[in-house]
């Protein structure tokens, strides 16, 4: 099913009321699936039904890059761009050289018109991406060019289910495999709707990422990880994307007790923005997620580049290799 990528479908179920976004941050919110006092938002399970699934584990990129930064006792340096923006060419030459600036894996941002869990940054990189003419059809081709030259790096898209429901979901998840496309996070699909989306990308050999917070509590938490694969994303504060930052006190308890009930790689995101807090963030995590950093540091390079793509490019990856560095040295380790 086509659908136009600046327009939002509706489906039922997916609504999110205002109030409950202020009481307790749009991420928390969608893994909650429900707020105190208020309607249950998304469609309850009868008590005899299941999403659970048993799946094989196969040997996957990610796997595989979590397994050498482990053996090198390194976090991983998880850096975010936005694809297509400012263009479709400027963010396949970014993507192209992360993995030389640092990157051990990527988080390709899928571009939507009303992405509730991210900051004012990530908002304005998808709206120049959208105006740029940007799809999620583009998006997979994208993808398919950085494969011609990297084999190895790992790709994560990240975005909200209406743009995948748009395309079909059946069908994407098999253009996503063949594009080389490994794992996938969708902001606003809690694990009640796992067979949505979920079990089928895990059917198809693709990793899905499931989101926990600091509101993730231990009767939530078994339900969050019942089909997560790849890696766990901690989002160290609640709320959107690149407004605060997270106690690193906070942040290592959390990660212990994920990777405990997980068995899985902990990533940490949100708020991470300068070298300095990489590090911190890297002595107990398994990778560090940097996003708004680099996509301010795109924007703020716009203006001066006056239409040079390779101005923009080198000063996003310069900023990238300053994350890297602090992430991977941050336990003492240099690469």
């Amino acid at each position: 099913m086509a659908g136009k990528p600046g327009r939002r479908r509706r489906r039922p179920g997916f609504a999110v009321r205002k109030a409950a976004r202020k009481t307790i941050g749009p991420v928390s919110l969608c893994l909650a699936g429900r707020v105190r006092g208020r309607k249950r938002f998304f469609r309850p399970k009868s008590s005899t039904q299941s999403n659970s699934t048993e799946f094989a584990a196969p040997v996957t990129r990610i796997a595989a890059r979590f397994a050498k930064t482990a053996k090198e006792n390194r976090a991983a340096f998880v850096p975010f761009i936005m694809a297509g923006d400012p263009d479709y060419e400027t963010s396949l030459e970014i993507m192209k050289g992360l993995p030389a600036a640092g990157a051990d894996l990527i988080e390709l941002g899928v571009c939507f018109t009303d992405p509730m869990a991210d900051g004012p940054a990530i908002q304005a990189a998808g709206l120049r991406a959208l105006k740029a003419g940007q799809t999620l059809r583009k998006t997979l081709a994208l993808v398919r060019s950085f494969r011609e030259q990297d084999k190895a790096t790992p790709v994560i898209l990240m975005g909200y289910y209406n743009p995948f429901y748009a395309y079909g979901v059946e069908a994407f998840l098999k253009d996503a495999k063949e594009a080389g496309v490994d794992g996938l996070i969708v902001v606003d699909l809690p694990p009640e709707e796992d067979a949505e989306m979920c079990l089928p990308a895990r059917a198809a050999g693709i990793d899905f990422i499931r989101l926990a917070t600091p509101t993730t509590n231990d009767e939530r938490l078994p339900t969050v990880l019942r089909n997560a694969s790849g890696f766990v994303y901690y989002v160290s504060v609640a709320g959107i994307t690149g407004q605060k930052v997270g106690d690193a006190g906070v942040i290592e308890a959390a990660v212990t007790r994920l990777k405990t009930a997980s068995g899985l790689p902990v990533a940490v995101g949100f708020g991470i923005r300068t070298p300095e807090k990489a590090a911190e963030t890297a002595r107990s995590a398994d990778a560090v997620v940097v996003g708004s950093a680099l996509v301010d540091r795109l924007a703020s390079t716009l203006d001066a580049a006056r239409g040079k793509s390779d101005m923009v490019v080198n000063s996003v990856l310069s900023l990238a290799r300053e994350l890297g560095s602090a992430t991977h040295a941050a336990r003492g380790v240099k690469r």
